[in-house]
């Protein structure tokens, strides 16, 4: 038998676990990258071709280093239906294209076009289903996201030439990520749904000029006008030849796959 309030438990360790991860990835993660830039070790050279499609990508949806205490729209992302529900997201993790997988989890809010909550919860990514690269943002981290360079998390300056913003660490970079995801209410029983996650850097096309997510639950809403929220693509230390073989122009067509 179940002790009384044992869900609220398991919910509330399912929060913890969110929290760690999201911190995790805002923070742990850059300074691992810029320690392993300052080792004095010269970064493993990719066969020669090597795209964006091989490499590692760690995210964030409105939440950690993007959030802004003057810029309330920054975190967290929100989504609206065409009747004016709204779902709040937030959230990181990390895609792995090689691989074509996905770690990732976060919180979510439901809202009536009131304002009135209905639900609240956590999710977590299941699967991969697409991710169209836009290209990199170099100087991107350093102008639109001053906290990351107030903390010193990248060594911005050290360097001179293009391989520079490849070894100083993570370089931002836009993309279109279609993520299964599941969604885990502090009430009811899990739904399936799909998220998009939209980073407006890079060689973006025209109809994706702004960041944010869109959602469809399964047998539910479809949350499809994004409304505001910050999101981010790091690509992790990508090798040199990388650097010249179509990040900067983002060749979608080339390194999409589905």
């Amino acid at each position: 038998m179940k002790k009384p309030g044992s869900n609220n438990w398991a919910r509330a360790d399912q929060r913890t676990l969110v929290t760690v991860i999201t911190m995790f990835a805002a923070l742990v993660v850059p300074v691992q990258l810029r320690l392993a830039a300052q080792d004095g070790q010269q970064p493993k050279q990719e066969k020669p071709g090597a795209t964006v499609a091989t490499a590692n990508y760690n995210f964030l949806i409105g939440s950690g280093l993007l959030c802004d205490s003057d810029d309330s729209t920054a975190c967290p992302a929100v989504a609206r239906t065409a009747n004016g529900e709204t779902i709040e997201f937030s959230g990181a993790g990390v895609l792995d294209l090689a691989g074509k997988s996905v770690t990732a989890s976060g919180a979510f809010a439901e809202k009536t076009p009131t304002g009135d909550i209905v639900t609240t919860g956590v999710w977590s990514a299941t699967a991969l289903e697409s991710f169209q690269p836009y290209g990199i943002a170099p100087g991107a981290l350093e102008r639109d996201y001053p906290r990351l360079k107030t903390l010193g998390a990248f060594p911005m300056g050290k360097m001179a030439g293009p391989r520079a913003a490849i070894m100083a660490g993570p370089m931002a970079a836009g993309g279109l990520a279609v993520i299964r995801i599941r969604l885990l209410p502090d009430v009811g029983s899990p739904t399936d749904a799909v998220l998009e996650v939209n980073c407006a850097k890079g060689k973006v096309p025209e109809e994706e000029q702004s960041d944010g997510v869109r959602l469809t639950i399964s047998g539910g809403p479809q949350f499809d006008e994004r409304v505001s929220g910050r999101t981010v693509f790091l690509l992790r230390r990508p090798g040199p030849n990388a650097y010249w073989n179509g990040l900067t122009v983002g060749n979608a067509e080339d390194s999409r796959w589905r």
